[in-house]
């Protein structure tokens, strides 16, 4: 007579087990990706800018399609618009911070000094502070003076970063009919179509975050920009530039740019300038969190703040600066592939709440 013998683990042990599983092979691939992309950093860093311009350019280069203009041609007009405004743009940004950094460093170094007064014994420590910090920045001179060639090293990298990215934008752009197919050829059939509608997702959220951000960026720049030039604070143009670049990194930027700005005020102008600096920043991340993230947010992917904060600290671990701004547009990407997977495997509606 064969009897069945009881399961080792109880039903809810054994999800929980598989779970685990999963959670763990997840995490495992994840790793493995993040690690592979530190390894090959020099063909990932501009393969990840080039797709984020492309998102950005996306609307430009389908409008001059509309115009009957070939898609190469398109294409090329495309990345020459980028070079004229973003060139345009870093020109703008150098000269502003050429012309005004030494009064913005000088602010700051006052604001230190009068930080340190006020603040007694503490103070001391800071003042302290300030003076081996000048002394490491000569130190660091005087070892940087003879570290040239290191120096013209990481700038002909940076450059050929930048000229790779362009090249490979002009591509995207040229080629974007033919990824859906290229997808669909490195792929199961079966699941051709769940990897495209991924993939779709995925770079509509990215597309919806780089606009989005960009317009958040040039409307907070321009906002704080007239406030301080009303006020004039010193600088103003530079802080400006500093508030439209560091835009991009959500929350911790305007917090570092906003933290900038008044203590150049407070010690430029005194303390009540201060605080009426301080009130513009405070305003314009007012009108940002209330009219224009939930705006710019309706059309396109939602994170919560919890978790772009967490992806920012990630990035910054994983990558640095470079981290923290791609770390929110990846977190967008992934974003958008977990809904693909939601509507396609997510559990159907309960046909009794559709008739209550």
């Amino acid at each position: 007579m064969q009897t069945t013998r009881a399961p080792l683990l109880p039903e809810p042990a054994r999800r929980f087990a598989a779970w685990c599983v999963v959670l763990l092979l997840g995490a495992g691939v994840a790793a493995l990706g993040i690690w592979l992309c530190i390894v090959f950093k020099t063909a990932v860093t501009p393969v990840l800018l080039a797709i984020l311009g492309t998102a950005l350019l996306g609307p430009l280069y389908r409008r001059l399609l509309k115009m009957k203009v070939r898609k190469g041609l398109a294409a090329a007009l495309t990345v020459v618009a980028v070079l004229t405004v973003v060139g345009g743009a870093t020109y703008i940004v150098v000269v502003a911070l050429i012309e005004t950094g030494d009064e913005i460093i000088a602010s700051l170094r006052q604001a230190a000094t009068d930080i340190a007064k006020h603040l007694g014994a503490a103070g001391t420590s800071l003042d302290d502070l300030a003076k081996n910090a000048r002394t490491l920045l000569e130190r660091f001179g005087g070892t940087a003076a003879s570290g040239v060639i290191s120096g013209l090293s990481v700038v002909g990298q940076t450059l050929a970063t930048a000229v790779l990215a362009l090249l490979l934008i002009f591509f995207f752009l040229k080629d974007s009919d033919r990824v859906a197919g290229a997808l669909r050829s490195l792929v199961p059939r079966d699941t051709g179509d769940l990897v495209e509608s991924m993939a779709r997702r995925a770079f509509e959220a990215v597309e919806g975050f780089m606009r989005g951000t960009t317009l958040v960026a040039l409307v907070d720049a321009v906002l704080i920009g007239v406030g301080l030039v009303v006020l004039d604070v010193p600088g103003a143009v530079g802080l400006a530039a500093l508030v439209f670049v560091t835009a991009y990194i959500p929350y911790l930027g305007a917090f570092l740019s906003g933290a900038v700005a008044v203590l150049v005020a407070l010690a430029d102008r005194g303390f009540v300038i201060a605080l009426w600096v301080l009130g513009i920043v405070l305003a314009v991340q007012v009108i940002e969190g209330n009219v224009l993230q939930p705006f710019v947010q309706s059309r396109t992917v939602q994170m919560h703040p919890a978790v772009v904060m967490l992806a920012i600290t990630a990035g910054a671990s994983v990558a640095g600066v470079l981290g923290m701004l791609l770390a929110v547009p990846l977190t967008a990407a992934a974003t958008g592939i977990l809904g693909a997977l939601r509507t396609r495997y997510g559990a159907p509606p309960d046909p009794a709440d559709k008739t209550s």
